[in-house]
């Protein structure tokens, strides 16, 4: 239960997992928001105009900014059969109504929590205790969101789209140039360090900024910078990362418990990320200074870094090896391996996969 095929990090962790558990060969039903309640949210664009069919969407979200509406069909909730029940929750979940069904749905399923939330503002509202499992991504959120409950608690990283070998292979209309790309909706003031940068480096380097924004341009008019307007599917989007010498990803510091789902959803492609050192990436390890995505502290580090990696191909080379390495290691499939173990140690038994026998 929870947002599906939108863009943002509550429905990539849903995909991931999800599409594994099919791949594997169980059954998947996914309960999902109402494109009319949740795309109200600046986070929610949906991605794919057509769900899937085993894709109900049967809740409403809690209003912007408040804690008024929100409701559950709890009809729809309960009158299907399944074994496990698992909630991404996130703060415009209508978390009482789900407290009152929680008890039903425990008759047929074990129930397994999966908590994005950044803090614990709202969270309070919802009964942990009605759940099986609690899973998190890393040990700040049983420090600062679950304020150090660890009953019930597991820790399972969030999970990266696996590797994708490129051809690398230049867009004609870049093909003699370094190229840095972005991609999503990040507000204009975050790009403000890579437009910085760059208009330094370009010149000495030729070099493109290649933006591909979903949602309106920013403002910069350069002749290296060019903008693209589109929401491209993961296949695409990895195309567009194979032809790309670095991705520069925009993220604001926040004092909140995050991580980034676009990391995570593209360092499968192998292409460098460079992203500030905030708190989206701190979990990230490093050795010798090298981890799977470059982090920069000021813009004088920013613009040594991106220099490296055009200079120095030994330096490079570890990057991508660094990426390459935490992929495998967090893999979309290992990861929901390690739910499925979590899901038989909460039923005493093995969760075998069978025929579908799904009817919605």
């Amino acid at each position: 239960m929870g947002r599906w095929s939108a863009t943002c990090g509550i429905a990539l962790h849903a995909e991931l997992l999800g599409n594994e558990l099919l791949r594997m060969g169980h059954e998947l039903i996914v309960f999902a928001p109402t494109l009319k309640s949740a795309s109200k949210h600046w986070h929610h664009k949906v991605i794919r105009r057509r769900d899937e069919e085993w894709v109900l969407r049967c809740y409403d979200e809690l209003e912007p900014g408040s804690s008024d509406g929100g409701h559950v069909d709890g009809k729809k909730l309960l009158s299907l059969d399944y074994d496990i029940f698992i909630l991404e929750s996130y703060k415009q979940v209508p978390y009482e109504e789900i407290n009152g069904l929680m008890p039903k749905i425990r008759k047929k399923a074990r129930a397994v929590l999966v908590v994005h939330n950044g803090n614990d503002e709202g969270l309070n509202r919802l009964n942990l205790d009605l759940f099986d499992a609690i899973v998190v991504f890393d040990e700040r959120y049983v420090k600062e969101v679950l304020n150090g409950r660890r009953e019930k608690v597991h820790v399972i990283p969030y999970p990266c789209h696996p590797v994708v070998e490129g051809s690398w292979k230049k867009l004609d209309f870049a093909e003699d140039k370094i190229v840095f790309f972005s991609f999503g909706r990040q507000p204009a003031w975050e790009y403000g360090d890579y437009l910085a940068v760059l208009e330094r480096l370009n010149r000495k380097y030729d070099l493109l900024y290649w933006i591909v924004r979903s949602d309106g341009g920013i403002p910069a008019r350069k002749r290296w910078v060019l903008q693209w307007f589109e929401r491209p599917s993961i296949e695409k989007l990895y195309g567009y990362l194979h032809s790309a010498d670095a991705h520069l990803l925009p993220k604001g510091n926040t004092r909140n418990v995050v991580v980034s789902s676009t990391c995570y959803q593209c360092l499968g492609s192998l292409c460098p990320i460079v992203a500030p050192d905030v708190r989206y990436f701190e979990t990230l390890p490093e050795e010798g200074g090298i981890g799977p995505i470059v982090k920069y502290r000021d813009r004088e580090d920013l613009e040594e870094k991106l220099e490296r990696l055009i200079e120095d191909e030994e330096y490079r080379r570890k990057v991508i090896q660094s990426a390459r390495r935490y992929v495998e290691e967090n893999s979309s499939e290992r990861i929901a391996e390690r739910f499925l173990a979590l899901f038989e140690e909460l039923r005493g038994r093995k969760v075998s996969a069978r025929p579908s026998t799904l009817k919605i």
